[in-house]
């Protein structure tokens, strides 16, 4: 064998290498193998195996063969978007074959957010989760974790998980964290021009009423208060107030997208989360307020190289979309939010808003630490409005209705658990008191 590998050469070594490495399956269907680290002879030689392509993780191992085929690939997800990505880059990519792809997945991270998913649900579940992972201020993608198909059935509405944007409108605007107004448990707009699209035109529905999921009557609510408990009339009035305009393009600007690329439904329960958006977006979105208002482009990809070894580079593409202090505002609120409920604890600063819909049709939980974003969805496939999480049962157990704090919290809270561990402890910065605290204009009587 010595005399063997000596004839070969290092970059025959390498290849064989590769070889083995590919052959080996997962055991828990996701980025779970043991994690072997490529040195740069290896690497080298891996894309130009029987002209195949590979996919590597951010440190250079590999994870799997790729073939532009994510219906054979051990990791659809993560394949999907590879895929999705060199279409846009150039087709040409997909047909020529000896490519070495380097992602930016972390195994570690892949495995805690993998294990986290199917803690919960059961690979037979008609309900599919879909976890993301992003690195706020780079737009890195560390991991895509589903518990069956390809991820493309996480889109659904991302239901309260929207009302940040909201509140990011609301205090950009001058308004206060203990500003507020008086709600009752209903609200109805009080004329069409209520609510203006960003083209002017009135859509507002004075006949339609939107009402609370908890009653609790009418009372004073704050922004700090309204966000706590998710209250459906306190948003409606805060949209009203900032403007729905406002609110949509402070939605766009922290990275919200929908899920089918058309742009996003200016409703007027738009705070409510109406538009179906998938994990990357709404995990980038909520990425955006973690780094203090920086915007990066999503991305799962770091470099390609082709069969002459030429590379192409993928820098992140960001920017400054919201004032830093605002960001910092909002994140305060959100830290409260996950602080005061049964989720807190993650073993870092960290904030978080969980996402229940109207009528049960999917669940959310959205949140960073200042170093890890995280978006968990949870909906079936076979059409949210006609298969509602109530009265189901989910990974062995029955649940009479399912929102974001409970299967989507779970699953969030488990793997940023388990990927903060071991990691240099960071802070949020604090907000600016003089700016933000108490209230101002809008305090109750």
């Amino acid at each position: 064998m010595k005399a063997l590998l000596v004839f070969l050469g290092v970059a025959a070594v390498g290849a064989l290498v590769a070889v083995i490495m590919l052959s080996r399956s997962p055991a828990d269907g996701g980025l779970g193998g043991e994690r072997v680290a490529l040195d740069s002879t290896v690497r080298a030689s891996v894309s130009p195996v029987a002209g195949k392509s590979v996919l590597l993780d951010v440190e250079g191992a590999v994870i799997e063969e790729f073939s532009g085929d994510c219906a054979g690939s051990g990791y659809p997800y993560l394949c999907r978007q590879v895929r999705e990505r060199l279409l846009a880059e150039d087709p040409g990519l997909l047909t020529g074959g000896g490519l070495t792809i380097r992602t930016t997945i972390d195994q570690r991270l892949q495995r805690a957010a993998q294990r986290a998913v199917d803690a919960h649900l059961h690979r037979d579940d008609e309900q599919v989760a879909t976890q993301v992972m992003i690195v706020p201020g780079e737009g890195a993608i560390r991991a895509m974790a589903t518990s069956r198909g390809s991820g493309e059935e996480a889109a659904f509405q991302q239901g309260t998980t929207a009302m940040p944007y909201t509140l990011a409108a609301a205090l950009a605007a001058g308004l206060r964290h203990d500003d507020g107004f008086r709600i009752s448990d209903e609200y109805r707009a009080p004329n069409y021009m209520a609510f203006k699209n960003c083209a002017g035109q009135a859509v507002a529905d004075p006949a339609h009423a939107i009402v609370n999921l908890e009653k609790r009557g009418d009372r004073f609510v704050t922004l700090r208060s309204g966000t706590r408990e998710a209250v459906n009339t306190f948003y409606l009035r805060l949209t009203e107030k900032v403007g729905l305009c406002e609110t949509v393009r402070m939605a766009e600007r922290l990275g919200l997208r929908r899920a089918d690329k058309m742009p996003l439904q200016e409703f007027e329960t738009f705070t409510m989360g109406v538009n179906e958006a998938d994990p990357v977006s709404v995990a980038n979105s909520y990425a955006s307020l973690a780094a203090r208002g920086r915007f990066c482009e999503p991305t799962v990809l770091t470099e390609i190289r082709d069969g002459s070894g030429v590379p192409r580079s993928f820098p992140p593409r960001c920017g400054q979309v919201l004032d830093p202090a605002v960001a910092d505002a909002v994140t305060a609120v959100l830290s409260e939010v996950l602080e005061k409920s049964a989720l807190g604890g993650v073993g870092r600063e960290a904030a978080g808003m969980p996402g229940t819909t109207d009528n049960f049709t999917a669940a959310w939980y959205a949140g960073y630490t200042p170093g890890l974003a995280s978006a968990v969805s949870l909906g079936d496939p076979r059409g949210a409005f006609q298969h509602p999480l109530a009265d189901v049962t989910i990974g062995g157990r029955h649940y009479p209705r399912v929102d974001g704090a409970s299967v989507p919290g779970l699953v969030w809270k488990e793997a940023m658990t388990e990927a903060v561990r071991g990691t240099q402890e960071t802070v949020f910065t604090r907000p600016d008191a003089g700016r933000f605290g108490a209230c101002r204009d809008a305090c109750p009587n």
